[in-house]
């Protein structure tokens, strides 16, 4: 594997994602914010939160699946979220349970939240970039 997920002492430890990845391959995937946009540009679970973080994920699972690499290979997450507030927080991570179900593993590298005011179309309600490192 290409990285090395850690919890510093010193930082808390939250369940949702690692503190800091530590990346040993040699090449860099940069992955463009993906919304719950099927293959044919359609929105996914409109207005349900865990239905499009799910598809988030799941798209990136699927652009990373097509460069040879995998989730396992992801070092960073950024998560963009409409009108965050914390009481969000169940469903979104409903939606990567799901997805990590999916994809079989527990996506969990260090990751930032925002909250936005909107996104590119109205039926989105979040979007999900990534940076994988692949050997």
């Amino acid at each position: 594997m290409a990285l090395t997920l850690v919890n510093p002492r010193g930082l808390p430890e939250v369940d949702a994602y690692h503190q800091v990845s530590i990346a040993t391959g040699s090449k860099l995937v940069f992955v463009a914010g993906q919304v719950a946009w099927d293959a044919e540009g359609a929105t996914v679970g409109e207005g349900d939160l865990a239905a499009q973080v799910e598809r988030c994920y799941l798209n990136i699972g699927t652009a990373l699946a097509e460069v040879g690499g995998s989730f396992d290979g992801v070092a960073k997450i950024t998560v963009f979220v409409v009108d965050w507030t914390p009481d969000k927080m169940p469903l979104f991570l409903e939606g990567v349970a799901r997805a990590a179900a999916k994809l079989g593993g527990t996506p969990v590298p260090p990751g930032t939240l925002l909250g936005v005011a909107a996104l590119d179309v109205p039926e989105h309600l979040v979007e999900v970039e990534a940076t994988a490192v692949l050997d």
